[in-house]
């Protein structure tokens, strides 16, 4: 294996919790067994929720568990590279304006489920002429950018999961661009992942799907795609999704507890997976053990 570079990339809009130090975790330690290289990746494009203070924490978080970055970068800092992606992505035919507002998308998604069909979008927008687009925008309507999906199965090995496919042809154009122009997570990620020679993509299962389009939208800018692997998701006793919203095992009270850094590290990792989980006494030592071939699929 050549040496990769992997990425975590964090929201700055809460704290971290251990679930997380899970993706970080495995990222980090992929690279320090590969002879690899770390990014950090604010991705702050949220710009009414993202917070200088949670960026500063999340720092604090990652160098408290051991995570020292090679690189940081910040969404905020990159919107002109977007613009430039944005912008082929229009002239190619793949991103194209739509009008409809939110309330009027879902009562179209309720007409489609009480038919019986899929509540995908029906891609209306390709149907109106230059003068109904005029129209509508001198109602004061804006459009949002929804990226054309091809009809068509998106197949990759993945590290976690082994062979892995989506069918596209379930699945709605994803909206792109916002309509007072700020980016959704998507285009920014995979341009970034683009831009800065990300060459695996560890993250949690939840982005399966997501992945499908992203290697549309990786294609169509003209890239390569990166390695991925989705692995299984830290929940609460119950089965629900951790928040940080909502503080659940929050990294900075787990260190103001008194636990150790190493013991988050090595459960963080290890749990959900067919390795016991142990002390340890380095994150050398944990990168030595954690095999992502072992995490348990869902």
């Amino acid at each position: 294996m050549t040496s990769p570079l992997v990425r975590f990339a964090p929201s700055p809009t809460g704290y971290l919790h251990i679930g997380n130090a899970r993706p970080a975790l495995f990222n980090w330690l992929f690279a320090r067994r590969h002879d690899g290289r770390f990014l950090l990746r604010y991705d702050d494009t949220d710009i009414a929720r993202s917070k200088p203070e949670f960026a500063a924490a999340i720092a604090e978080d990652l160098g408290w568990l051991g995570i020292v970055p090679d690189r940081v970068i910040k969404q905020s800092d990159r919107l002109s590279i977007y613009d430039s992606a944005a912008e082929r992505l229009r002239q190619a035919g793949r991103l194209y304006p739509c009008y409809e507002t939110a309330d009027e998308l879902d009562r179209r998604r309720k007409r489609q489920l009480a038919r019986g069909l899929p509540p995908i979008y029906d891609r209306a927008a390709l149907k109106l002429t230059a003068e109904q687009k005029l129209a509508l925008e001198a109602e004061g309507r804006r459009p949002h950018w929804r990226f054309l999906l091809e009809a068509r199965e998106v197949a990759w090995g993945d590290l976690v999961r082994g062979a892995s496919h989506v069918d596209c042809a379930s699945l709605s154009d994803p909206v792109l661009v916002r309509e007072d122009g700020s980016y959704l997570y998507t285009l920014p990620s995979v341009v970034d992942d683009i831009e800065t020679g990300v060459t695996h993509v560890i993250r949690g299962e939840d982005h399966v799907t997501n992945t499908a389009v992203q290697a549309q939208i990786f294609e169509a800018l003209g890239a390569s795609l990166p390695a991925f692997g989705h692995h299984n998701l830290l929940t609460t006793a119950s089965g629900e999704g951790l928040s940080k919203r909502l503080g659940h095992l929050s990294l900075r009270g787990l260190r103001e507890s008194g636990v150790e850094a190493l013991a988050v590290a090595a459960l963080a990792t290890m749990v959900g997976t067919s390795d016991a989980v142990r002390p340890v006494s380095s994150l050398d030592e944990l990168a030595g053990l954690v095999e992502l071939a072992h995490v348990s699929r869902a």
